[in-house]
């Protein structure tokens, strides 16, 4: 177990130093912050129900030590898959559901979409590792109202979770920067927000110096349909050969 919590140090650098020797409760436990009859020390209280959505065990570890730390009245579930998540709204209901975007059976921003189709007043935030010039975008555009990365402080995580269930978008100071600075720098170009999730990986992929044969390899796809992708993606961005489309990959951050 002690293992596991240092790795949980790592995956949220800064934030779990005060939390390592705290047990997380079970979602049917007794939550911090409650008496020794279960019941929750503030006084007239609203219970907060929180669904995790990410197949990390120690990201979701990480995230219910913190949450609960910090909202002593919160309740929390968890699900490994996207499957499993809607099940989980489906089966009741929830006041938030933290969601990433790299999940095992399907992508997160399709999982934003079934679950904003399937609970349309559901708040939903997005905890990734993927970097906020990824997918930021695109996540709000899929019904998220927050977008984070796995490297954020604890802080800040409640302070988005805290201003999401309060009814209001959380944009972080360095997005916000990025968003700015997209529109000032090429407010007639479509850019990569335009892209379909697929054309997005297929240029992630190509800016890693990856060959389309690789890359066909490792999505299961044929040679054929990459290079359709990478014409795509060429006409799409105006631009005319793949060295422009690495070059535009790493200009916007897209890979590190």
């Amino acid at each position: 177990m002690n293992d596991r919590r240092d790795q949980i140090v790592d995956v949220f650098p800064g934030s779990f130093g005060k939390l390592r020797d705290r047990r997380t409760m079970s979602v049917q436990g007794v939550h911090p912050g409650a008496d020794n009859g279960g019941n929750c020390a503030m006084s007239g209280a609203q219970l907060v129900k929180v669904l995790i959505i990410d197949d990390h065990e120690v990201v979701r570890l990480g995230v219910k030590q913190i949450l609960e730390k910090a909202l002593p009245h919160v309740e929390l579930g968890e699900a490994d898959t996207g499957q499993k998540g809607i099940a989980a709204v489906q089966q009741e209901s929830w006041d938030l559901a933290i969601v990433d975007i790299s999940l095992p059976d399907q992508s997160g921003l399709e999982l934003l979409c079934e679950l904003h189709s399937l609970a349309p007043n559901l708040p939903l935030m997005v905890l990734s590792l993927h970097t906020e010039e990824q997918y930021a975008v695109r996540a709000f555009r899929a019904g998220a109202m927050a977008y984070l990365t796995k490297q954020t402080a604890s802080e800040e995580l409640v302070k988005a979770v805290t201003q999401v269930l309060a009814g209001r978008m959380y944009v972080t100071p360095s997005l916000g920067e990025y968003m700015a600075s997209s529109l000032t720098k090429h407010p007639a170009r479509p850019g990569h927000h335009t892209l379909s999730e697929r054309e997005l990986e297929v240029l992630v992929l190509l800016a890693q110096g990856r060959s389309v044969r690789y890359i066909a390899q490792s999505l299961t796809l044929s040679i054929k349909t990459i290079s359709t992708y990478r014409a795509r993606l060429l006409d799409k961005l105006d631009l005319t050969t793949t060295a422009e489309l690495i070059r535009y990959a790493l200009d916007h951050r897209l890979v590190e």
